[in-house]
């Protein structure tokens, strides 16, 4: 019967507040959950310096740059960037309705997880709206191909992800991920996956205003020999593979409701789920809404019918 799915939206039952650092810009940020109401939709909503606010809904068509990271708005103006592992918490969650108030530019990385952020929600508490959810049920194969790499949605009566990469490098090598992700599911084998990068890659990042505040804190770092650097190691042998699984989820979070399919890619990253994600969303023969026709907090792929009329988080090409 698939994965169990949430029948009804949710937010959270009070405002929480984090801060740290952006793994790129360098610079303190702090970032405050808000509660917000049914059709809301997540919301970046980028506080700047003379106090005045622009909001950033957290759908595909305001993705401005895919580059090392997800960001949200224009790239050379005003923009929220790292959106992925605060994303990927929210969809595996269940949160629907959430306003993210952030007085920088980039979500803070905190430890280069999930984690973090799902016991920041733990902490604030979720709360179910009687308002019925609505999924977007994938209904034929839509892939895509550059440079290499493919991803593609295809039918499946559930959520699964199968992710495949292939380093050049003995630290990493090739490593799969493959099944089901529901909540318990992600928080007990994806959200504690870190962020990653190679030494040789250092300089360049720096030059270009990147990882500026990367740290072996906050990203497993892969040395000149191949080996990890951390002192501490790996989380999990296949730690690789589960981050950019993580990354995938708050990637095609962004479609605005979360997906009934199988999400595969193969040596992928945030471009391509980009891609991949406005391709299905393009082409209104790939997909449909749905919902449950019968008002319940847990129920399954194969109870959802079609409905017609607006997403309340909508999307634009």
């Amino acid at each position: 019967m698939g994965t169990d799915l949430r029948g009804y939206q949710a937010s959270l039952r009070k405002a929480v507040s984090l801060s740290g650092i952006g793994v790129h810009t360098g610079s303190e940020v702090s970032i405050t959950l808000h509660p917000a109401e049914p059709n809301t939709g997540v919301v970046f909503r980028r506080i700047l310096d003379d106090g005045s606010r622009v909001d950033f809904p957290a759908v595909v068509s305001q993705v401005g740059a895919t580059d090392l990271c997800t960001m949200l708005g224009n790239p050379a103006g005003v923009h929220v960037s790292t959106i992925e592992h605060i994303m990927a918490a929210f969809s595996a969650l269940g949160l629907d309705n959430v306003i993210v108030e952030i007085d920088g530019t980039e979500v803070p990385i905190m430890d280069g997880s999930a984690r973090v952020f799902i016991a920041a929600i733990d902490e604030a508490g979720i709360e179910h709206h009687l308002v019925k959810r609505r999924y977007i049920r994938v209904k034929k194969t839509v892939r895509v191909e550059h440079a290499g790499s493919w991803a593609e949605f295809r039918p499946h009566d559930g959520t699964r992800y199968e992710i495949v990469i292939d380093f050049d490098s003995r630290a990493i090598g090739r490593q799969e991920f493959r099944g089901e992700v529901d909540g318990a599911v992600f928080c007990e084998e994806l959200a504690d996956a870190r962020t990653f990068g190679f030494m040789k890659d250092v300089e360049r990042l720096w030059a270009s205003g990147h990882a500026l505040g990367s740290s072996l804190g906050n990203s497993v770092v892969i040395g000149d020999d191949h080996c990890v650097v951390n002192g501490e190691g790996l989380r999990y042998a296949d730690e690789f593979v589960r981050h950019k699984t993580l990354d995938a989820v708050g990637d095609l979070a962004l479609a605005g409701a979360n997906f009934v399919g199988c999400f595969s890619s193969y040596r992928g990253g945030h471009r391509l789920n980009s891609i991949a994600l406005k391709a299905l969303l393009a082409d209104p023969a790939a997909y449909e809404i749905v919902e449950t026709p019968v008002p319940r907090a847990i129920v399954y792929a194969g109870d959802l019918v079609a409905v017609t009329g607006q997403v309340y988080a909508p999307w634009a090409i």
